[in-house]
């Protein structure tokens, strides 16, 4: 069963790596586009249903995932400053810590 699941786990990876490119919004918006003439020749409700359940879907798709990979990158970068700022401040620390150490040993010992 674990093969099965890292197989699984490795295929959503390359599946979502893929759609979540503004070139795979491109190509859904261009094969969106082949059914558009027939669409707008049906009548408006039709052209209606075209743009929500065509176009939108298939192309926001793809950028939704864009943006999510873009905000969590900014999330990650922004996590990895504030955990190099906890490490800097935590060494300081542990500095002024081993200072007032030694200034508190008695004299002459």
């Amino acid at each position: 069963m674990n093969v099965i699941n890292g197989f699984n786990r490795w295929l959503a990876i390359k599946i979502t790596g893929g759609v979540g490119t503004m070139w795979c919004a491109y190509a859904f918006g261009c094969l969106a586009l082949v059914s558009l003439p027939e669409a707008v020749s049906a009548g408006t409700s039709a052209l209606i249903a075209w743009i929500a359940q065509t176009f939108l879907q298939l192309v926001l798709l793809s950028i939704i995932i864009v943006g999510q990979n873009i905000a969590g990158e900014k999330t990650e970068g922004l996590i990895t400053d504030t955990h190099n700022v906890v490490l800097e401040e935590f060494k300081l620390i542990k500095q002024l810590i081993a200072k007032e150490d030694t200034s508190d040993e008695p004299a002459g010992n």
